[in-house]
Order: C-alpha cells, then sequence, then structure tokens
C-alpha cells in the first residue's frame, strides 16, 4: 500500500510540473502579445528599415510580466486552496455538515473504514441536498479530510453498498488524491482564468474597433499578427492540454481507489452494486456540479445522452460498465493483486496499479451483511411480482449476454431492440 501511495505522490508531482509548464508558457504568449514593441522569444519587433541596428534588438521583458503574472495568480490560488479550498470546495457543493443523531449508519460506516485504513483521524460527514446519487471528499490531508454524500444516495444503497462507496473515498484520502485534486483544480482553473481573460479581452478590443498601431513597415506587422495568431492559438489549446493531463490521471485514480475499496471491505460487489444504481438512477443531474469539481466525485456527475466510448479522453471517469465488470470479476479475493488481475482480464491492457503494489497479500471476500441480504431479497420479490404483472399483460422477456433482462412492453413498434447495457440487437420473437 505505501508503495501504492508513494507512486500516486510521484505521479502528481509530474502532473503538476507539467500543467505549471503549461500556465508559465501560457503567460510568456499572452504577456508578449502585449508588449508595445511586439516583442517574442527575446526579440522586439521593430520597423523593418531599423532592424540593421543591433541597439534595437533587446529582451521582451513583457513575456517575462507575463510569466510573473501567470505564476502570482497560481501562487494566490494556491495559497487559497491550501487554507480553505476544502471549505470552499464544500460550500460551493451546498454540502451541510452532519452529526451522529441524525445520520448513524452513515457515522458508523464512515468510523468503520477510517479504522481499516487505519487513518490518523475522523473525517468530517456532510450531506448535500440533492437527489442525485453522488459522492467525494476533500482535505490537504488525512488527518483534515471530509466525505460528502447526497441525500440521492443514502436514499437508493443499502448497508453494503454505501459501504463500498465510502471505502472508495476512504481510499482517496488514504492514498493521498484529495490534496492532488485541489491543487490540480486550482492549477486549471488558473489557466483557464487566464485563457479566459486573454480571449475576451481580444474579443473586445475588436468589437470597440481599437487596434494597435505600429509605426514599421510590412515586416513588423506581419510579425505582429503571427505573434496574434499564436496566442490565440495558444490560449485556445492550454486549456484543453490541462484538461486532458487532468483527466487522464482522475481517471487512474478512480481504478485505483475502486480497488482500494475492494480491499477495505473484503467486498467488491457493494461498491459494483452502488455503481450499478448510481449509473441507472434516472435523478436530474447533480445541482452544484462543474468541469473543475467533477473528478472530485465517485462517478462522472454529468448527464450524457450518450455511452462514453473508452476512447474518449475528455471523460473524467472511467466507463461505469467496466469498473462494475472488473469488481464482479474479482472471484478469488479482494487485494490490490486480486483488482490487478481483474483488470487485466477484463480490459485486455496494462494494470494501472503499480509493480511495486503488487504484492501477494491474502485479502479473502466476505458475505453481504444480514441487512443487505434482507433488503436482497425484498427488492427481488417486489420484481418476481413486478415481472408476474408483467407477463399477464404480455410483455416480452429477452436475456442479454451482458446477464441483462430485456423486458419489451406490448405496444412496442419495432422488431429490434438494443441492450442499454452492451448494445448488442436483439430480434423480438413474432407473436
Amino acid at each position: 500500500m505505501w508503495e501504492l501511495i508513494r507512486a500516486n505522490k510521484r505521479n502528481s508531482i509530474i502532473l503538476m510540473v507539467l500543467m505549471a509548464g503549461v500556465l508559465l508558457l501560457l503567460g510568456y504568449i499572452i504577456g508578449s502579445i502585449f508588449d508595445p514593441a511586439g516583442g517574442f522569444f527575446g526579440l522586439a519587433i521593430a520597423p523593418q528599415h531599423q532592424l540593421q541596428s543591433p541597439q534595437m534588438i533587446k529582451t521582451n521583458h513583457a513575456g517575462l510580466w507575463g510569466i510573473a503574472f501567470a505564476a502570482t495568480l497560481w501562487f494566490i490560488l494556491m495559497l487559497i486552496s491550501f487554507s480553505s479550498g476544502d471549505q470552499i470546495l464544500l460550500a460551493t457543493s451546498r454540502a451541510k455538515p452532519v452529526t451522529h443523531d441524525n445520520y448513524p449508519q452513515l457515522f458508523n460506516i464512515v468510523e468503520e473504514m477510517k479504522i481499516a485504513a487505519a487513518l490518523p483521524a475522523m473525517p468530517k460527514v456532510y450531506v448535500i441536498p440533492d437527489p442525485a446519487p453522488n459522492a467525494f471528499a476533500t482535505g490537504r490531508n488525512p488527518k483534515s479530510a471530509s466525505v460528502a454524500v447526497t441525500a440521492g444516495l443514502l436514499g437508493r444503497l443499502n448497508r453494503d453498498e454505501l459501504q463500498g462507496v465510502i471505502a472508495h473515498e476512504i481510499s482517496h484520502i488514504l492514498h493521498r488524491d484529495i490534496l492532488y485534486v485541489t491543487l490540480a483544480g486550482i492549477m486549471l482553473g488558473s489557466i483557464v482564468l487566464l485563457s479566459q481573460v486573454f480571449l475576451r479581452s481580444m474579443f473586445y478590443s475588436s468589437m470597440m474597433g481599437s487596434r494597435r498601431r505600429y509605426s514599421g513597415g510590412r515586416g513588423g506587422s506581419q510579425a505582429q499578427f503571427a505573434m496574434l495568431v499564436i496566442a490565440i492559438i495558444a490560449a485556445i489549446i492550454a486549456p484543453i492540454m490541462a484538461y486532458l493531463l487532468y483527466f487522464a490521471l482522475s481517471r487512474r485514480r478512480e481504478y485505483l481507489a475502486d480497488a482500494g475499496a475492494a480491499r477495505l471491505t473484503r467486498y467488491p460487489e457493494g461498491l459494483a452494486g452502488a455503481l450499478e444504481k448510481i449509473a441507472n438512477d434516472k435523478s436530474p443531474q447533480l445541482a452544484t456540479v462543474t468541469k473543475v469539481t467533477a473528478p472530485m466525485y465517485i462517478i462522472n456527475p454529468f448527464k450524457k445522452k450518450k455511452q462514453m466510448k473508452l476512447s474518449d479522453l475528455t471523460s473524467t471517469h472511467p466507463p461505469i460498465s467496466e469498473r462494475i465488470k472488473i469488481l464482479r470479476n474479482m472471484t478469488h479475493g479482494a487485494s490490490i493483486k486480486d483488482y490487478s488481475d481483474s483488470f487485466t482480464s477484463v480490459t485486455n491492457t496494462k494494470t494501472p496499479v503499480p509493480p511495486a503494489a503488487l504484492t501477494k497479500e491474502a485479502v479473502a471476500l466476505r458475505e453481504a451483511s444480514a441487512e443487505a441480504r434482507k433488503k436482497e431479497r425484498v427488492e427481488k420479490q417486489m420484481r418476481q411480482v413486478g415481472d408476474i404483472m408483467r407477463r399477464i399483460n404480455e410483455f416480452v422477456f429477452l436475456t442479454c449476454l451482458c446477464g441483462i433482462k430485456l423486458k419489451v412492453p406490448p405496444n412496442y413498434k419495432g422488431n429490434k431492440v438494443r441492450c442499454p447495457r452492451c448494445k448488442r440487437i436483439h430480434d423480438l420473437p413474432k407473436k
């Protein structure tokens, strides 16, 4: 486990350095375009007939001022994130602190997972008054962490499923992901803010009909125009690059948190069932989510009309169906290595778990809790009653290869039906 934490820290530093490079380069390019001399890469663009004079070559101080401004912006936002970033995120999400008296089961589960993960302090517990089921963790370190769940999550999950979600968030705390998400979010916000300020200022200038005038010849004007085009392209591409860096590692961390949750609970089906219920929930989109805060949640909180492809680099999370299959394929144990073996078996790709973390730790699977088994029996009975009623009403039942049971109403007009999970096409039997 410590090898996994060290690998997370190392990858976080690499990511932060790359994003810092994007931010500073963007600041340099934008600063250069505002240089009255039109300087770029250390040279000032003077009139063509004056370029022969060595005295006209000078250092581009505007580019350096752009770097200084970008670094100052990031430093100020980083200080804010270190001092009160978690409280800002909780306030933005409208999360309310709750007590053991109000939510005893939730507190008991958080305490169980805190003990299992050997955290130094009990995370603070928050509830978000929103019907969309979801959850996230935040904080500077394991000593000052917080876990927030939505009211919709508490209302839809049984105890084992809720434990799986809490274990996932506790794993983020244990792996030191929460500080990374906060700092990377601030870095991403700085890049987006700097790009938006520049693009909006250029748009405003063009709308007002103002333009820079230079006393030089055609060479200077062409160079300044080229510089302007480069700056605009950089301001558009930089946030995209930062998003891809941010999201790529965020997806990897979700896999590792799933592995940690299976290890802490010794019951992968709990998290798998929770992910399935959350993914199939029909509630409206989470009201307070933004693009910067989306990677914090256990699943992508943005509602999408189409299933996300595995190759979609703009996704903040791995595909839910894939995460569920990996967890349900863990039939031999609940260790990190068991998760890694299941990941490779399901995806046919390299495991996200660092090789040094693949120890031969034996973590036996446990049975479902009595409460969860009782609730599952009640739900199964309700489904059976519903199926009987549908058969009486002449519904057509089809079982897909992925395991889902399709229930087609008698007034369905087509002769084919698509599985909502795996997208296979099934022919309906003729009546």
